[in-house]
């Protein structure tokens, strides 16, 4: 019950700000819940979408974390990216818009990301984005921290 107190004033302001029509997936592109260890197509293993960038620079910063979710902003201008990466499970929150070019096990796909469309994903295994429209895109990004049942 403690992770949705902390996530209560996050649903209450999206509730607030006006939402376009949703065109990103309702799962957020998630191909599956992934843990780090699953996230791999070699023997390395593959960054979290907070810990990746793009050429050596960080693109998400940190905002928040307690002991029950962590949040942070991602900020691509155009022609930056966001290398390949696995997304645990997550809700996100388009601050500002734009297109950006996704890949993933499936293809490479363009994606519209308008302001204030928001999505939920049970987790990505793994996928990159690349900036290919005008305008700087931020996104913000909130995972819960699941307890793992031992």
């Amino acid at each position: 019950m403690a992770i949705f107190s902390s996530l209560l004033p996050v649903v209450l302001i999206a509730q607030l700000v006006p939402q376009p029509e949703n065109p990103i997936p309702p799962a957020g592109g998630a191909i599956k819940f992934a843990t780090p260890q699953e996230t791999s197509d070699s023997d390395n293993a593959l960054p979290s979408a907070m810990d990746a960038g793009w050429n050596g620079e960080k693109v998400c910063e940190p905002l928040f974390e307690n002991a029950e979710l962590r949040a942070a902003r991602c900020m691509f201008a155009p022609g930056i990216g966001h290398e390949r990466h696995y997304h645990l499970p997550h809700w996100g929150y388009i601050v500002e818009g734009g297109v950006m070019q996704i890949t993933d096990k499936d293809g490479t796909r363009e994606q519209k990301t308008p302001a204030g469309a928001n999505w939920w994903s049970d987790g990505v295994a793994w996928h990159e984005a690349l900036n290919i429209g005008d305008t700087t895109t931020v996104y913000v990004i909130i995972e819960p921290k699941i307890a793992k049942e031992e």
